[in-house]
């Protein structure tokens, strides 16, 4: 979509003028993401249908009466409220956001799935308001001090028309790819997150069955993870495929050699957890997986 779409958002910026952003939702991320655009200085309208969330903007801000009061007055709306139903609620129907709004842009800050940006999106064709999805994360702290990764799939043009906004509630904009990329982000994301999460659980299952102090336990694994690096020091290939022998037989090499040890480590520790009778059921797929994990190719198994 070019920017000649946005008549008035293009002519606002081209003045060196602000856009009025409207925040629907201001619970953890959407409270942070309002008071962060606030601070920024862009004119701001809430709205939340718990009133008195609303009111605690009264003195930055202007207190929407409803949706279809912030769709009129507002030239960007962030929505960050909790899924898909409640995205679609706000947006499409008589007196939701898209029945006022004549021009502008939405974003999408929810965890949503990326289907659901996807028919959100085609609420919006034919019309002067385009939609863009943008993953957040850092937590309600980041938000606050105008500190969270935004992850952003969308036109280019319109992300670019925006990233103002984002940055006003960002430390880091990545434009991830088209229309539904940054939920999709934000989604693998989650699953390095919860998943290191998962083997900390059963690092510590193992450890307190054998009568480890787990805050001397945490102590080491922090320390460790500065010298050698957490869940994403593997994360260097373009491609989850397995590295090039014949392009890099060194670093394959070595991450034989890896596979190995990892083996052997995790055969260890599943066994002292049979031995406690405590299930590892992530240590024992990743066990199993070690190959793929460190890339190397599965016939050298």
């Amino acid at each position: 979509m070019a920017l000649q779409s946005f008549v008035h958002l293009s002519d606002l910026f081209s003045r060196n003028e602000k856009p009025t952003v409207g925040v629907i939702g201001v619970g953890d991320i959407g409270q942070g993401i309002a008071s962060s655009i606030a601070t920024a200085k862009f004119p701001l309208v809430v709205f939340d249908r718990k009133t008195e969330a609303a009111e605690l903007f009264s003195d930055v801000a202007d207190v929407a009466d409803d949706l279809a009061d912030l769709g009129s007055r507002s030239d960007i709306v962030i929505v960050a409220v909790v899924n898909d139903e409640q995205v679609k609620s706000v947006l499409i129907g008589p007196g939701a956001v898209l029945d006022s709004m004549e021009e502008g842009v939405v974003v999408i800050v929810s965890t949503i799935s990326p289907e659901a940006v996807h028919a959100l999106a085609l609420a919006t064709v034919g019309t002067g308001v385009a939609v863009i999805d943008c993953g957040v994360s850092g937590g309600a702290a980041s938000a606050k001090r105008g500190e969270l990764i935004s992850m952003v799939g969308g036109d280019h043009g319109v992300i670019e028309l925006v990233t103002p906004v984002l940055n006003a509630f960002s430390s880091l904009v990545v434009e991830m790819g088209p229309l539904g990329s940054g939920l999709l982000a934000k989604l693998a994301r989650n699953i390095v997150q919860y998943g290191s999460w998962l083997a900390a659980y059963e690092g510590q299952r193992l450890a307190e069955a054998g009568g480890i102090d787990l805050e001397k336990l945490a102590q080491v694994i922090r320390a460790s993870d500065a010298k050698i690096g957490g869940a994403t020091t593997l994360m260097i290939r373009p491609s989850t495929e397995p590295f090039d022998e014949v392009t890099q037989p060194e670093l394959v090499e070595y991450m034989k050699s890896t596979v190995a040890i990892a083996q052997k480590d995790l055969a260890a520790a599943i066994q002292a957890a049979n031995a406690f009778g405590v299930e590892l059921p992530g240590a024992e797929l990743t066990h199993a997986n070690c190959h793929e994990i460190f890339g190397v190719s599965v016939k050298e198994k």
